[in-house]
């Protein structure tokens, strides 16, 4: 009895222990029913999507490419597929040095193609997977398929190419698209950004980037951009823990992008681009009418399809660094100063200004005093009593420097800007420069010191041959002589005319409507145009049109590069990048233009001789379908 009586604290304390080892099982067990409950009921959603996402992948369709066709439906870049050898690098499995390596000895990879993939990986923040290697041949394809176990985390795919059937033709007008830099998925992602709104649509964006691989660069093709490239979709994919895929639950399919109806004349470009060969320029054909570009031309080119895929380095250093300057889009953004081919401008301004009446005449004895300076004209001794028709046809420089005294230049700057000079003309292309039209107050603001900003009157008088402060880009002379074409009536130029839906083939035009009217006075067109055609009849490119079988209307221009400060000037002693540019404006038929031509041959000098019989077989093309001999006839893309 006393033993069982000893024993009672030893019973108590165990059965105390017990109770507390008891109640901290079930708070255990409670704690565990709570995280159970708090992760089957309150979580349940994010983990069973965690879950889905390691066994379904949200794969990009991308959207097919609008095409670009010329005004006659020619096909100047489509889309065509082929397979593409891909890697994904959070898939793999070591380093991509060795994987590259082992992967060369099944498929063809070359130094360039290793670097251009190499700068994709490094450069993007993603995890997509990124070409190693494209259009691969049917044996490539069957050679990695049957080795395909020894590569996690690459794929052949096919994929649509964007291809420019006639290479370097129209590059500079055309453009190219490349592969989506960082810089670029910045802009997309500022795009999409109002389509976010919670987390299915964050997803949706991040999917939507991933199918917009490559985008515009330059040209239409970057214009155009969002009207190209159409709407991406997604598949749903089961996957493997290794990333390949096993089937396909889901399809969301894409929408293709618009097609581009150019108003361009593709044959045109061409044989332009031919005739100019070798040599440097710009030349740009414009219907005074409706403002459709017809030609853009910008010697020398380069070739699209090298940017695609991602340009090889040895082919950008040569295109980069070339003193031809091949990457240079002349008619949007060389300027120059626009020599003779400005004297038709100056006529107008005087009669509508009244500074001048067509039958008003001076004597050129050859030069023209103004303070200490002599400016002299091109003809030595002059070319006599000169009344404005015939300063137009044998293009008098006195009867211009007189002219440009009498009007001063905020008057000349005041009615050349509605032409278009210096200014904006808001073509459908990026990377537009305004060029100068001086006037007091533009020199006021583009010097800093303040004797510079003054203007003096002797700066004036050069003003009315298109040389001195003078400088405007081919795309202003061309869209201001399809203006005088136009009798004043103003349009546009664009490089597209329409966009259609591939699906509905519904086209929208892209300039329907004239801009303005310049008030000008119908005699006074006559009087000018009258003039340029005879310059084409007797004066200086009255050869060039000898046996034209249509009436144009003309003008010859030759601008100098660099001051001669009173010296001749001799062009074969002349450094060829220093010599006298070529000029010609041009339209025709006289009455109803349908096309208006402003171009130059760079450093070739006489414009009647160099510019004017380009211009000539154009017009023979355009206009009646005479192709020259001297040009290989114009053969379809295959």
């Amino acid at each position: 009895m006393d033993s069982f009586k000893n024993n009672q604290p030893s019973v108590k304390s165990f059965q105390d222990r017990l109770s507390v080892a008891l109640v901290f099982v079930m708070i255990c067990f409670g704690l565990l029913l709570l995280r159970f409950v708090w992760l089957q009921i309150f979580t349940h959603h994010k983990h069973y999507s965690a879950a889905e996402n390691n066994r379904i992948a949200l794969v990009p369709v991308p959207a097919s490419r609008g095409l670009i066709v010329d005004r006659n439906g020619i096909v100047i870049a489509r889309n065509y597929s082929a397979y593409t050898l891909e890697i994904n690098p959070s898939q793999t499995q070591g380093k991509l040095s060795d994987l590259l390596d082992d992967l060369s000895e099944v498929i063809d990879i070359q130094p360039k193609d290793r670097r251009n993939f190499m700068k994709m990986v490094n450069e993007s923040k993603t995890f997509d997977s990124f070409p190693i290697r494209t259009l691969l041949s049917d044996v490539e394809v069957a050679r990695f398929t049957a080795q395909r176990f020894r590569f996690p985390g690459v794929e052949i795919k096919a994929r649509l190419f964007r291809q420019y059937p006639y290479g370097e033709l129209g590059s500079h007008l055309i453009g190219y698209i490349g592969r989506v830099s960082q810089r670029d998925r910045e802009k997309l992602i500022a795009e999409l950004d109002s389509t976010v709104g919670d987390e299915n649509a964050n997803a949706r964006k991040n999917i939507s980037l991933q199918g917009m691989p490559y985008i515009g660069k330059v040209g239409v093709e970057q214009s155009y951009e969002g009207v190209l490239r159409g709407k991406p979709g997604f598949e749903q994919v089961e996957i493997t823990a290794g990333g390949r895929a096993i089937r396909t639950l889901a399809v969301s399919s894409s929408s293709p992008g618009n097609n581009l109806h150019l108003s361009v004349d593709i044959k045109l470009q061409y044989l332009v681009e031919e005739l100019y060969g070798k040599r440097r320029g710009a030349f740009v054909a414009i219907e005074p009418e409706t403002g459709d570009v017809l030609a853009f031309v910008s010697k020398p080119n380069f070739n699209p399809n090298d940017f695609v895929e991602g340009i090889d380095p040895q082919i950008w250093k040569q295109l980069n660094e070339s003193a031809e300057k091949p990457l240079y889009n002349r008619p949007l953004k060389d300027i120059h100063p626009p020599g003779s081919t400005y004297k038709p401008f100056m006529a107008l301004a005087a009669l509508e200004t009244g500074k001048r009446t067509p039958n008003q005449s001076i004597v050129d004895p050859g030069y023209f005093n103004f303070g200490n300076h002599t400016f002299r004209d091109d003809k030595v001794g002059g070319h006599g009593v000169v009344d404005m028709a015939k300063s137009i046809i044998d293009s008098c420089n006195t009867y211009y420097y007189h002219l440009a005294r009498d009007m001063g230049v905020n008057l000349m700057h005041d009615f050349m800007k509605p032409f278009g000079f210096g200014q904006i003309t808001g073509i459908d292309l990026q990377g537009e420069v305004r060029g100068i039209l001086p006037s007091t107050d533009w020199k006021q603001k583009a010097f800093k010191k303040p004797e510079q900003q003054r203007w003096y009157e002797g700066e004036t008088i050069s003003l009315g041959i298109g040389q001195g402060y003078n400088s405007f880009t081919i795309l202003q002379l061309a869209h201001a002589t399809a203006t005088l074409a136009n009798r004043g009536i103003v349009m546009k130029p664009h490089i597209v005319k329409s966009i259609e839906n591939p699906i509905t083939k519904d086209k929208k035009l892209t300039t329907p409507k004239e801009s303005y009217r310049i008030d000008l006075k119908p005699e006074n067109l006559e009087v000018i145009k009258n003039a340029m055609v005879d310059v084409n009849r007797f004066g200086t490119s009255s050869r060039v049109f000898t046996d034209a079988k249509y009436v144009a209307a003309g003008k010859t221009g030759t601008a100098q590069v660099f001051s001669l400060n009173s010296k001749n000037y001799n062009h074969g002693a002349t450094p060829e990048f220093l010599r006298d540019h070529a000029l010609y404006i041009v339209f025709a038929p006289a009455d109803k233009p349908k096309i208006a031509i402003g171009m130059i041959v760079e450093n070739a000098g006489f414009g009647a001789a160099h510019a004017a019989p380009i211009a000539r077989r154009a017009l023979d093309y355009y206009l009646e379908g005479r192709w020259p001999k001297e040009v290989p006839e114009w053969k379809n893309a295959p």
